[in-house]
C-alpha cells in the first residue's frame, strides 16, 4: 500500500470512531489490514468486533447491562489504539515525514529513554554543558517519537518532575516533547505525565507550558477523551488549585490574540514597511528606532516626517504589545535560519546565556545578554534569533546598534518591571511567550509541512466538555465574548451571547445589544433587529440603540419604521449631520420629496461643503422639477467636489429635461470616462429610466441619445 492509502485508511477509521460508527470503523480497518497483509493485528480486531457484537446482542434483546458504557467506551479506545499502532507500524520503514525519519535515525545509535534521563541530570551535576545539551536533544527526540510509553518510562519521568535537583530546562523539554508526540497520536499515559507537570512541579514555568499542552491535546482529541475517566478525574483534580480558572482563562483569551499575528504581519509588509520607506529620505543615518518612534508620536514631531497613517498605526502597536498580540513575529520570520534552528528541540528551549551555542560571546561593552533575558516582550525563540543575527553582523557596526538595543530593551524593562514582580502578570507573561513558541515552531520551522498546524484550528477550548464546567459560569463567558467581540470575531462571540441568553440572561439588556450587533455584523439584519427592539424594550432611552434600530430598518427596506427611531434620536441630539441625511433618505424613499428637501437643506446650511447633502439636494430637486436648482447644485459638486461618475449621469439627466440636449451630451461622456467604460455607464443609466420618464423625456429619444453617445465616443 502506499502512504496516501495508509493515512486515508487511518484517517477514515478514525473518523468513523469518532462519529460512533464503530461498524464502519471496523470495516475500514479490516481492508487496511488485509491491504498491508498486517495480520498480527488481525485477533486484536477479531476480538474487539466480537465484543461488540455480544454488546449489541444485549442490547436489543432488553437485557440491561450496567457495564455497556464501560465496554462500549473500552471497545472505541481499544480500537482507536490499534489503528494508531498500525499506522506507526506501517509507516515507520516508508514514510519520509519528520516523525518517522527522526524515528529512524534514533535506531542508529539505540539507548533507552529511562539512561537518558539519568544521563541528563548527570552531565547537568557535573557540569558537562555539551554532553548535557546533546543528552536533553536526544531525550526530546525519544519522547517525541516514542508513540507509547512504557510504565517503566513513565514511572522515571514523573521522578524527574518531582526531583527538585533535574533540571529545569530539561523538564521543561519533557513537556514540549510530550506536547509534540501528542499531536501526532494520542497515548494516555503522556497525557497523564502533563497533569503530574501541571500539578506535582514546583517550576512555575514547567507547569504552565504543561497546562497549556493539556488544553491542546484535549481539543486535538475532543472526540477521544471522554471514554477516558481518568482523565476526567485529573482534571478535576487539577482544577482545585486555586489559580486553575484564572490560568485556563489566560490560556484561552492568548491563543484567541494568535488570530491577530498573521494580521499584524500583513499590515506590517504592506502598508507600514511601504510607508516607511516613503518617509526613509527624511531620517538621519544617526537616527535610532526609539527616537524614531519618539518623533514619529510627540507633539514635536518634525512636518516632514508627518504620516497620519504611520502614526496611528505606532498607537495601535502599543495598545497591541501592551494586549499581549504577537507584534514580534513577523520580525523573526526571515532570521530562523542559522543552523541552532535544524535540531527540532531548540525550537521550544528556555533561552539561557550558558548554552553552547552562544558561546562566541558579543563584545558588548553594555549587559546586552543580561537585559535580552530579561526581555519580557520576547520569546526564547526570537532571543536565540536575535543573539545569531548579531554575530553576522561587522563588530564595528554590532556595537551601535547593540548600545541602541540595550537603551531600548532596558526602557521596556523598566517599565514592566514592577509588573513582573506581580505574580499574576508573570504567569501571563510565561503564558504568552510559550505560545508565542509555538507559534514560531508550527509556522516557521523548516519542516512545519510535516505537522498538522494546530493555529489553523479555533482553539475555542471553552467549548470543550471536558473544560466547560470550569469556565461556563456567566463571568467568565462575558469575558471571552467580549474579547471576541472586541477582535471582531463576531461569530465566536454570537455563540456565547446565545449561550448566555439561553441559560437565562433574557433581562440583561446589554446582552441583547451585543449580540444584536454581532448578526449585523454577519449580515444577519433581520435577526440584529430582533434582539435590538428587545433591548430597546429593557432600556428605551439609549440614544446608541436607537440608532442601530433605525439603521437596520433602512437596510430591511421598511423607512417607515426607520424614520420614526431616527427622529426619535433627532429629538435627543438635533443637528446631528448624520442623523439629518438619515431622515432626508427616509422621506425620499418614501417619495416625500419636499420633507427630504428640508433635512437636506438643514445639512447644506449646517455644513456647506457636505458633498452629500449637495448631491441629495440636486436629485431631489430633479425629482420634483426645480431643474434650476438641481443645476446650480451639480454645477457645485462638478466644480468643488470630486464628481463621480453618478454625478454626471444626474446632471446630465438634468441638462436633458430643459432640453440641454449638447450639455445632456457632454456630461454623459464625462459619466462614461468616469464609470470607465460605456457598458458600466448604460448599468447606471437604466436604473434612472424610470425617473428619466417623470421627468418628461420620451423613451424612444432615449436610443437616439444612446447613439449619438456612441458617436461621439468614437
Amino acid at each position: 500500500m502506499t502512504i496516501q492509502e495508509i493515512q486515508t485508511a487511518c484517517a477514515r477509521t478514525t473518523e468513523a470512531l469518532d462519529r460512533g460508527a464503530l461498524k464502519t470503523a471496523f470495516d475500514t480497518l479490516q481492508g487496511l489490514i488485509a491491504g498491508s497483509q498486517t495480520y498480527t493485528y488481525q485477533n486484536k480486531l477479531d476480538e474487539l468486533q466480537e465484543t461488540y457484537q455480544y454488546m449489541l446482542l444485549y442490547y436489543i434483546e432488553g437485557s440491561g447491562d450496567p457495564m455497556q458504557e464501560q465496554i462500549y467506551a473500552g471497545i472505541r479506545t481499544q480500537t482507536y489504539e490499534v489503528t494508531d499502532r498500525l499506522r506507526h507500524e506501517l509507516l515507520a520503514d516508508i514514510s519520509p515525514a519528520a516523525y518517522y525519519a527522526a524515528r529512524r535515525t534514533l535506531m542508529l545509535q539505540p539507548v533507552e529513554t529511562g539512561t537518558l534521563l539519568k544521563q541528563t541530570l548527570f552531565y547537568a551535576e557535573a557540569g558537562e554543558t555539551e554532553a548535557y545539551e546533546a543528552s536533553v536533544n536526544r531525550l526530546f527526540v525519544h519522547l517525541w517519537t516514542t508513540a507509547f510509553l512504557s510504565q517503566e518510562i513513565v514511572v522515571a519521568i514523573r521522578e524527574a518532575f518531582t526531583d527538585p535537583h533535574y533540571p529545569s530546562a530539561a523538564g521543561n523539554q519533557i513537556v514540549s516533547a510530550l506536547l509534540l508526540g501528542l499531536q501526532h497520536s494520542f497515548d494516555k499515559e503522556k497525557l497523564l505525565l502533563l497533569f503530574d507537570a501541571a500539578s506535582s512541579t514546583s517550576d512555575e514555568t514547567i507547569r504552565i507550558r504543561a497546562l497549556i499542552a493539556i488544553c491542546l491535546t484535549l481539543y486535538t482529541y475532543r472526540r477521544r477523551t471522554a471514554f477516558y475517566p481518568e482523565i476526567g478525574r485529573r482534571l478535576g483534580l487539577l482544577a482545585e488549585a486555586p489559580d486553575f480558572k484564572r490560568l485556563l482563562l489566560t490560556i484561552i483569551l492568548r491563543f484567541i490574540l494568535t488570530r491577530e499575528t498573521e494580521k499584524v504581519s500583513h499590515k506590517l509588509q504592506e502598508e507600514i514597511i511601504p510607508e516607511m520607506m516613503r518617509l526613509r529620505p527624511k531620517i538621519t543615518p544617526g537616527t535610532s528606532w526609539s527616537d524614531l518612534i519618539t518623533e514619529l508620536s510627540g507633539d514635536g514631531m518634525n512636518p516632514e516626517w508627518k504620516s497620519d497613517k504611520l502614526s496611528k498605526w505606532l498607537e495601535e502597536y502599543t495598545e497591541m504589545q501592551e494586549e499581549g498580540v504577537d507584534v514580534m513575529h513577523s520580525t523573526f520570520i526571515h532570521l530562523k535560519h542559522f543552523p541552532f534552528f535544524r535540531e527540532i528541540a531548540h525550537w521550544f528551549l528556555p533561552f539561557s546565556t550558558e548554552h553552547s551555542a552562544l558561546k562566541d560571546e558579543v563584545n558588548t561593552g553594555v549587559g546586552t545578554l543580561d537585559t535580552l533575558l530579561q526581555a519580557s516582550f520576547m520569546c526564547d525563540s526570537d532571543k536565540y534569533s536575535l543573539y545569531f543575527s548579531l554575530l553576522q553582523i561587522p563588530e564595528s557596526h554590532r556595537k551601535v546598534i547593540l548600545h541602541q538595543l540595550d537603551s531600548q530593551i532596558s526602557q521596556m524593562n523598566e517599565q514592566q518591571t514592577q509588573e513582573l514582580k506581580n505574580r499574576l502578570t508573570k504567569t501571563e507573561n510565561i503564558i504568552g511567550l510559550y505560545i508565542q513558541n509555538l507559534y514560531r515552531f508550527y509556522k516557521l520551522y523548516p519542516r512545519h509541512s510535516d505537522f498538522d498546524d494546530i493555529f489553523n484550528e479555533k482553539l475555542d477550548f471553552h467549548h470543550l466538555a471536558l473544560l466547560k464546567p470550569y469556565v461556563s459560569d456567566a463571568e467568565t463567558l462575558s469575558q471571552i465574548a467580549e474579547f471576541y467581540l472586541r477582535k471582531g470575531y463576531f461569530d465566536d462571540a454570537l455563540t456565547i451571547y446565545d449561550s448566555l441568553l439561553e441559560q437565562g440572561a433574557s433581562d440583561d439588556e446589554m446582552l441583547y445589544q451585543k449580540s444584536g450587533y454581532c448578526r449585523q455584523m454577519t449580515g444577519d439584519i433581520q435577526g440584529a433587529l430582533r434582539d435590538y427592539l428587545r433591548s430597546e424594550m429593557l432600556n428605551p432611552e439609549s440614544q446608541w440603540l436607537i440608532r442601530r434600530i433605525a439603521g437596520c430598518y433602512r437596510t430591511l427596506k421598511q423607512p417607515e419604521e426607520a424614520l420614526k427611531f431616527f427622529l426619535r434620536y433627532d429629538q435627543r441630539e438635533p443637528d446631528n449631520l448624520s442623523i439629518l441625511m438619515n431622515i432626508g433618505h427616509c422621506y425620499l424613499e418614501q417619495k416625500n420629496y419636499h420633507e427630504a428637501l428640508k433635512y437636506y437643506f438643514k445639512v447644506d446650511y449646517i455644513s456647506p461643503e457636505n458633498s452629500k447633502a449637495q448631491r441629495a439636494i440636486a436629485w431631489c430637486s430633479f425629482l420634483i422639477g426645480k431643474y434650476d436648482q438641481a443645476r446650480t447644485y451639480y454645477r457645485k459638486i462638478i466644480d468643488h467636489q470630486q464628481p463621480q461618475a453618478q454625478d454626471f449621469l444626474n446632471a446630465g439627466h438634468t441638462e436633458w429635461a430643459v432640453q440641454n440636449m449638447k450639455g445632456a451630451l457632454e456630461l454623459y461622456k464625462q459619466s462614461v470616462h468616469a464609470a470607465g467604460d460605456f457598458k458600466a455607464f448604460q448599468e447606471l443609466f437604466k436604473e434612472d429610466i424610470p425617473d428619466l420618464i417623470r421627468a418628461g423625456i420620451k423613451t424612444s429619444e432615449m436610443p437616439l441619445l444612446m447613439d449619438q453617445l456612441r458617436y461621439s465616443l468614437g
